[in-house]
C-alpha cells in the first residue's frame, strides 16, 4: 500500500465493513508515539441527520401514529 501524491490512502473493504466505514464517516487520526490509528468520531450526528433528513416525507401510507403502533401491537381497531 502507498500514499498517493494526494496524501490518499485506501483503506481495504475488509476493513471498512468489519468497522463500519461507510461513505461519509468521520473520522480522525490519532498519533501514539511512531504509530498512527484511524477512528470514528465518536458522537458524530451529521450523518444520521443527513439519513433522517433523505427520508423525511418518503412514506406512502396514510396512517396516524396510533394506527400504525395499534398494527405493531396486533390490536385490533
Amino acid at each position: 500500500m502507498h500514499i498517493t501524491v494526494k496524501g490518499q490512502v485506501t483503506i481495504p473493504a475488509s476493513i471498512r465493513h468489519s468497522m463500519g466505514f461507510l461513505p461519509h464517516t468521520e473520522v480522525q487520526f490519532v498519533q501514539d508515539g511512531d504509530r498512527v490509528y484511524l477512528e470514528k468520531v465518536k458522537g458524530n450526528l451529521k450523518r444520521s441527520k443527513g439519513i433522517i433528513e433523505h427520508l423525511r416525507g418518503t412514506a406512502s401510507v396514510k396512517m396516524t401514529t396510533d394506527e400504525i403502533m395499534a398494527l405493531t401491537r396486533g390490536e385490533d381497531k
